[in-house]
């Protein structure tokens, strides 16, 4: 089936009042197995219910998100962290963003090595201020410099990572590509917006190859005047049409949430022929997202609700 032939999958906006919090996680859009989504789904859905529980408690969008892609990065049916996708030559390069819509904060990281939780290092970079993507050895660097420390690349390579790799290897045509970047949105009651984005990118990849993820207005982006969005689906594409700047603009332009991602899932395909997934959060706190693809596990809750998700 091609990008044009795919069906558009969209959820309805859901608000948290304009006054209280929402959160909503994506475990990545893509192929993905049937046997995996139940998997991918139940990782969703303890993400968002941790980053619910923070925000109830009066923690900020920025803790909120970085808290849930913290907890998918350490699940290893993500793509992401521990389980990410590898390099032609067999090693982990991972990619992370987080971003902040009150003072335009962002940190993120590229081609970094194997750190258990890159996520956390994008927060430090965000949090010294004084560059905002730091990528492969610069990034390791980094990281070692802020406290944290590398581990055995073999303990974050799954199975499953090294199988996707041997089919990717095999075969240039196959779904290399097949989900699992992880994502979140969320706004705080105080009004802050937050996004951050994490992933292996794709299986196979040359050595050096950055996606979308950590590139602001690409795969991550958060304003407070308009909302925040995080990307997931084939990188190249996303990067071509800046599709959460995309996204930001027509909601700033007084689009609701829903119809910013499904126009910018719609752009996607029709202007780079790229399958993919987006979700947002408006200034407001209303939710929505859309995607292209098969699959795209995610969960949300909001002010006074308990947790939703689906594939």
């Amino acid at each position: 089936m091609s990008n044009r032939e795919t069906a558009l999958h969209t959820i309805a906006s859901w608000s948290g009042g304009g006054t209280g919090f929402s959160v909503l996680v994506h475990g990545g859009a893509g192929e993905v197995p049937k046997q995996r989504r139940p998997l991918q789904q139940r990782g969703c859905a303890d993400a968002a219910y941790l980053a619910a529980e923070l925000l109830k408690n009066g923690g900020s969008a920025l803790d909120a998100v970085q808290l849930a892609v913290q907890a998918l990065e350490d699940d290893p049916h993500f793509n992401a962290g521990t389980g990410a996708s590898l390099t032609a030559e067999g090693t982990l390069e991972l990619d992370a963003a987080l971003m902040e819509g009150r003072g335009l904060r962002a940190g993120a990281v590229c081609a970094l090595g194997p750190f258990k939780n890159p996520i956390a290092i994008a927060r430090a970079v965000l949090d010294e201020n004084r560059h905002v993507l730091y990528a492969a050895e610069g990034a390791n660097r980094f990281a070692r410099k802020a406290g944290f420390l590398a581990v055995d690349e073999a303990t974050m390579i799954t199975e499953a990572a090294r199988d996707k790799l041997r089919r990717a290897l095999a075969d240039s045509q196959s779904a290399s590509w097949n989900g699992g970047t992880v994502g979140a949105v969320a706004r705080d009651r105080s009004g802050m917006v937050a996004a951050a984005t994490s992933t292996g990118g794709i299986a196979g990849k040359r050595s050096g190859r950055v996606g979308d993820t950590p590139v602001l207005g690409a795969g991550t982006y958060a304003d407070d005047r308009c909302g925040a969005g995080s990307a997931t689906g084939y990188g190249e594409g996303i990067l071509r049409i800046a599709l959460t700047s995309r996204a930001l603009e027509a909601m700033r332009l007084g689009g609701s949430p829903e119809h910013a991602a499904r126009e910018g899932i719609k752009s996607l395909g029709q202007r780079v022929a790229t399958l993919g997934g987006l979700i947002l959060v408006d200034a407001r706190g209303r939710l929505g997202w859309a995607r292209s693809t098969q699959a795209m596990s995610w969960a949300a809750a909001w002010e006074g609700t308990d947790i939703v998700g689906g594939v």
